[in-house]
Order: C-alpha cells, then sequence, then structure tokens
C-alpha cells in the first residue's frame, strides 16, 4: 500500500463506494481504491468531507496535514491503540539512564553508518571524488559512539558525523548550477536545502505513522530531547532513514535534472519552495523509494523501504520489552 498525496489547491478529496476520489472545480483528477492507501496527506488547502474523514479512521488510515509548502500542521489518528503494555516498557526504558543510552547508541551508530555508506558508493560511482577525509571523520565519530557512555556526548559525535558529511555533499552534486554551501534548516535558503527539509518532513511523518501502529507513544523518545509537541520516537528512528531515503531522493532529483533551480519560487529574501508542480516531482521520486525492496539486516528476507520503518520500530518494540537483548539500526548494504 501507498501513501496518497493530495497537492492540488482547493481540490476535494471524498470517499464513493470503497474508492478515494479527488476533484477540482467538478473535474476528477484521481480516482483508486481504498484498500490501496496505507496513509493520506494532504499540503495546503485541500478539502477532505467528513464522511471520507471517519472511512480512513475505521480503516486505520491516517490523514496528515502539511502546509502546502510541506510544513508539518497536525494529524487525525485511529482510535489510540490499546496496546498499553508496549507504552508501559517504553517509558520504564525512557526513565532508565543506561536504557536511554543504549537505544540513542544504536539510533546514531545507524545514522553514521549510513551516511559513511552514502558517501562511500558516491565515490564508487564518481570519477575523482574524494570524500575519503570525511568517511575518516565518520569511522571516528562511529568509535566515538560505542566508547561514550553519556548522552550529549553521544549527540556530539553525530554531530561531529553530520558536520563531516554535510561538508562534502556538495561534491555529491553533479547538476550545474547548484550548489550546496551548508546545512541551514529554517528557513531553506537554497533549492538543496528546500529539498532536504521537505523530505525530511515527509519521512518523519512516514515514522511517526509506523510506532503509531505498533502502540508506541510517538512523543517519548530516546536520543532526541522531550519537547512539547515533539514526536521525539519518531525523530529518533528517522535517523538511519535520513541519508538512505532522502538525500539520495533529493541527489537523484538534481542529478538526473528532474529539477531545476527554476523549478524553485524564493520569497522573504532567500527562502527557497518548490513551486506545486516541482513538488509533485518530488513525490513521485519518493514515493518510489519508499517501495524500493531491499534485503532487511536482521530479518533478512527482501521488503520495501517503507516495510522496514515497521520492522525497525517493531525491533525497538522487542527491546524495549525485555525480549532482546538490544536494538539493531537498520544499516544499508
Amino acid at each position: 500500500m501507498s501513501t496518497l498525496y493530495v497537492t492540488q489547491q482547493d481540490a476535494v478529496l471524498r470517499k464513493e463506494d470503497e474508492r478515494l476520489k479527488v476533484t477540482h472545480k467538478g473535474e476528477k483528477l484521481l480516482d483508486l481504491p481504498m484498500l490501496k492507501v496505507s496513509q493520506v496527506v494532504v499540503m495546503g488547502r485541500v478539502t477532505v468531507t467528513p464522511y471520507t474523514v471517519a472511512a480512513l479512521m475505521e480503516r486505520n488510515v491516517c490523514l496528515t496535514y502539511l502546509t502546502e509548502y510541506g510544513r508539518y500542521i497536525g494529524r487525525i489518528e485511529p482510535a489510540f491503540s490499546k496496546n498499553s503494555v508496549l507504552r508501559r516498557a517504553q517509558y520504564a526504558a525512557a526513565f532508565d539512564t543506561e536504557q536511554t543510552l543504549t537505544l540513542a547508541r544504536g539510533f546514531v551508530a545507524g545514522k553514521l553508518a549510513n551516511l559513511r555508506v552514502t558517501l562511500l558508493r558516491a565515490a564508487r560511482n564518481t570519477a575523482g571524488l574524494d570524500v575519503d577525509r570525511a568517511v575518516d571523520a565518520l569511522r571516528r565519530a562511529e568509535r566515538g559512539v560505542e566508547r561514550t557512555d553519556n548522552i550529549d556526548a553521544l549527540r556530539g559525535h553525530e554531530g561531529e558525523g553530520s558536520a563531516a558529511y554535510f561538508g562534502v555533499f556538495n561534491q555529491l552534486i553533479k547538476a550545474e548550477g547548484v550548489a550546496f554551501p551548508k546545512r541551514v534548516r529554517r528557513p531553506p535558503t537554497d533549492p538543496v536545502n528546500a529539498l532536504l527539509s521537505f523530505g525530511y518532513a515527509l519521512l518523519a511523518n512516514d515514522i511517526h505513522a509506523a510506532v503509531q501502529v505498533l502502540g508506541f507513544d510517538p512523543y517519548c523518545g530516546y536520543l532526541h530531547a522531550d519537547r512539547y509537541g515533539r514526536p521525539s520516537l519518531a525523530l529518533d528512528l528517522m535517523e538511519e532513514f535520513r541519508p538512505i531515503i532522502v538525500d539520495t531522493v533529493v541527489l537523484t532529483c538534481l542529478n538526473k535534472r528532474i529539477l531545476q533551480p527554476t523549478d524553485f519560487e524564493v520569497s522573504l529574501g532567500e527562502v527557497h519552495r518548490l513551486k506545486p508542480a516541482a513538488r509533485k516531482k518530488f513525490l513521485v521520486q519518493y514515493e518510489e523509494r519508499k517501495q524500493t525492496e531491499v534485503q532487511h539486516p536482521v530479518f533478512t528476507y527482501r521488503a520495501t523501504y517503507q516495510r522496514c520503518f515497521e520492522l525497525q520500530a517493531r525491533i525497538l518494540a522487542k527491546r524495549v520489552q525485555g525480549e532482546i537483548e538490544q536494538y539493531e539500526p537498520f544499516v544499508a548494504r
């Protein structure tokens, strides 16, 4: 099953029989069976009829609202999971300093390993690309993660590794007229940062849905500090998937010229955002990446990346409930 994205402004999403239909000023834009949809994401001025909302909730399909430019607003979810046993274990682990550090170490280790894999893959496929220093820095950060006994030091190693990775990210971009000076989050001041921020928002929503399905409290995490309204657990699990999902999609869109500098609009000085038509192109690439099948490093069978989100949440559930000894992050091969 896939995510349905509705990006057409002033569109209407409604359920008819067992199908979802999107219309705009009386014109039918989309018509597909409900059973093919795992979640719905609407962006900007999109109307979802009350009957449709109820039908989505009955089928355990989350409805997420983003701004037209991809900023998260909120979500409507089915009835809260009855898995109180899992949440008790989740909270207990969060109040245990040793367990918190162990779990956070797994998330960071997975992220750093996948950052390194991303650079090494790019080096193999691009003549003259020199990422050796960044790869060495990532390996040092990974060794630091293994030795650290302090959550703040762990976050420091994660920051060091990320800085080394983004320090050479510009070299991975082959498109003319596109540059990546540094990572800028809010607001994104260039096309590359705009794509990264948009992609991370989409990924956070997907991971949020995965942990919610299992019965976790998405707002109680281990690596990311608790903050009102922050889905810390979803952000924790998201870390290891950032480079192999979002960064890969961004590089594909730029290097294959799917998106051009002219696909962005600039406002308030330097704030860059995707134009509507370009946003649809990015969503197609993002969805295709999620549906790519890979061999899961722990379960060893093939699964889509989207399925792997849930599998990682299941591994975490087994860890906090004491069924396994450690959390094994998803590391690309």
